[in-house]
């Protein structure tokens, strides 16, 4: 989510990853290889919702930055993979088309969907009032600020003064959220946060459960994937905060948001939308009704 905003940009890297099959009926591939796939049908109302361009492509062209796990990130043959990826792959089947995904640089993803070369963004957009001047969004998801420590401690994100706190460089939390309540901390009288910075979230992650840090700070599908994949070491401290909406992009008043939003919402009545979520950890963001921008 925030974090969005701030990560470094992967190099743009031509990449396709095809999910589509001739009728339309596709397996959605989970976290567990071994696991049954997800099935996802097309829905004939929300394929009729296509501009024509778009349904006579037979593609769904999607744009994904995998830099940042659960949501995006990339396999061992780097291919993007995640729970976002598995959800826009689901979208392209609703739709009746086939998912093309293309990996690129997180900030050319909304001027590619502007020059007509992306149907859809997915990437952890923020949905914010600048760049739904660029673009349509649909919301698909609730993303705050969930911190976690080592299971059996007690941690108060909003009383950390003095504690060693792991962030993943770069991040709004590394950035602007433990700054903030750090000069908080010192304006009271009290002892500063020791902010911990790692390049990537499995070492701030890893910091807390071995217990070099008291707690780690980033966006809840990352620490809900994060205590799930830590098999019972780690612990929710808190409760998510400053919250806001995960959008997929699609060029404004093109016709695509409505497709879209209607295929999302077929997903969530038929449950393949909730057992994508549970299957990587990250349901207490999942939302009921899907929506427009807003």
């Amino acid at each position: 989510m925030r974090a969005r905003f701030a990560l470094p940009a992967v190099a743009a890297v031509a990449a396709s990853l095809l999910t589509g099959c001739v009728d339309n009926t596709v397996p959605v591939p989970g976290a567990d290889a071994t696991a049954p796939a997800k099935t996802v049908t097309e829905d004939a109302a929300a394929s009729a919702l296509l501009p024509e361009k778009v349904r006579a492509s037979d593609t769904l062209v999607i744009g994904t930055s995998p830099n940042y796990s659960p949501n995006e990130f990339k396999d061992d043959s780097g291919n993007p993979i995640g729970w976002g990826v598995e959800l826009g792959a689901a979208v392209a089947a609703k739709l009746g088309l086939t998912a093309d995904y293309k990996v690129a640089n997180f900030d050319t993803i909304i001027p590619s969907i502007i020059g007509g070369e992306m149907d859809l963004g997915n990437s952890s957009f923020t949905v914010n009032l600048k760049r739904q001047e660029q673009v349509d969004f649909v919301n698909y998801y609730t993303a705050g600020i969930q911190w976690a420590s080592a299971t059996g401690t007690t941690v108060d994100p909003d009383d950390a003064c003095g504690l060693k706190i792991a962030v993943q460089s770069t991040t709004y939390e590394d950035t602007d959220e433990i700054p903030a309540k750090s000069a908080a901390c010192v304006a009271a009288g009290k002892p500063p946060i020791d902010k911990l910075k790692f390049d990537t979230q499995d070492l701030a992650t890893n910091a807390t459960v071995l217990g070099q840090a008291d707690a780690f700070s980033a966006d809840s599908p990352v620490t809900l994937y994060a205590i799930q994949q830590t098999a019972g070491k780690l612990q929710k401290a808190g409760t998510s905060f400053d919250e806001a909406p995960y959008g997929m992009a699609v060029a404004k008043d093109s016709g695509m948001a409505a497709a879209v939003q209607a295929a999302l919402q077929s997903m969530v009545d038929d449950g393949s939308y909730g057992e994508i979520l549970k299957t990587w950890g990250v349901t207490d963001g999942g939302l009921s009704t899907i929506t427009i921008n807003g």
